[in-house]
């Protein structure tokens, strides 16, 4: 069996392979969501049915004849069941400034439920039970191997690859109820949009300098660079490993660049048929549209 990853995990082959975009979809004549590679607009599947059994399995997998269009399919998240979803708060330092908070001297972490999560062009539902919602268009990690009290040096490897994510936030149940806890108004369904799909490690040449930027309604609301993490992302790792075990398929969302609704002067937040989109080089573009919960 072949296997269809490069990357430089230890246990996984290194051999130079071009297939590494993966997109875990739904045929538009389906409810079935299947798993496979996307070579120009053309989805071939392979024999794993989602990232992390790709993963579990060491890169082990085949292509299949089974192959589909992207004009014919639905985008699913393509992480769909971490053990964790990680969060590093304050992580630009501009986006530091502008909270009004000043710069972590240490990474800020929090979490949003795995039940958070939805896909590329999938709603986000502005909640029934009422919030100010805002965008932070951020870079996601997915974790390749498991790994705990993980150093700087080694970081990189424990990584298989990167996505988009949108870290959703209610301004209201963050920062002003539950006493302050931010878990709440992180964490509402569909508060996790993730994709539009899965790009390997192999596919970036420097996870710390990828241009990102978060449109609202087509207008640039974020624009910085990676560069400009205060907290890189092995650093990242080195730091929550030390709490806690990272898993194979676990996700970690890096921070978010200035440009956050809450913190302008008015403060804009999103309201029913708003489109955000977060773009990152290399990566591609996550799209979702914001509705009234119905």
């Amino acid at each position: 069996m072949r296997r269809v990853l490069t990357t430089s995990l230890s246990r996984f082959s290194t051999t130079p392979c071009a297939m590494t975009r993966f997109i875990n979809f739904t045929p538009k004549n389906s409810s079935s969501s299947k798993f496979g590679i996307i070579e120009n607009d053309t989805i071939t599947c392979i024999t794993a049915n989602n990232l992390k059994q790709l993963l579990q399995s060491g890169l082990e997998a085949e292509k299949t004849n089974e192959t589909y269009q992207l004009s014919d399919v639905s985008y699913n998240s393509p992480v769909t069941d971490p053990e964790k979803v990680v969060c590093v708060g304050k992580n630009y330092i501009e986006h530091a400034i502008e909270t009004g908070e000043g710069i972590p001297t240490e990474p800020l972490i929090f979490n949003k439920f795995p039940s958070s999560i939805t896909g590329h062009d999938n709603p986000v539902y502005l909640p029934k039970i009422g919030a100010t919602v805002d965008w932070e268009g951020e870079l996601a990690v997915v974790i390749g191997k498991d790994g705990y009290n993980i150093k700087k040096e080694n970081a990189m490897d424990y990584v298989a690859g990167y996505t988009i994510a949108n870290d959703v936030s209610a301004r209201d149940w963050q920062k002003k109820r539950n006493k302050g806890q931010w878990l709440l108004g992180k964490t509402f369904n569909t508060f996790c949009p993730l994709g539009p799909i899965f790009v390997s490690k192999d596919e970036i040449d420097n996870v710390q300098n990828l241009d990102i930027k978060t449109f609202v309604n087509d207008e640039v609301m974020q624009s910085s660079n990676t560069s400009k993490m205060a907290f890189p992302v092995d650093v990242i790792i080195e730091w929550v490993s030390q709490f806690c075990t990272l898993k194979v398929g676990d996700v970690i969302l890096t921070g978010t660049p200035d440009g956050v609704g809450g913190f302008r002067n008015p403060p804009i937040f999103l309201k029913n048929g708003d489109v955000v989109r977060v773009q990152v080089e290399n990566i591609g573009q996550l799209r979702n549209e914001f509705i009234d919960e119905p």
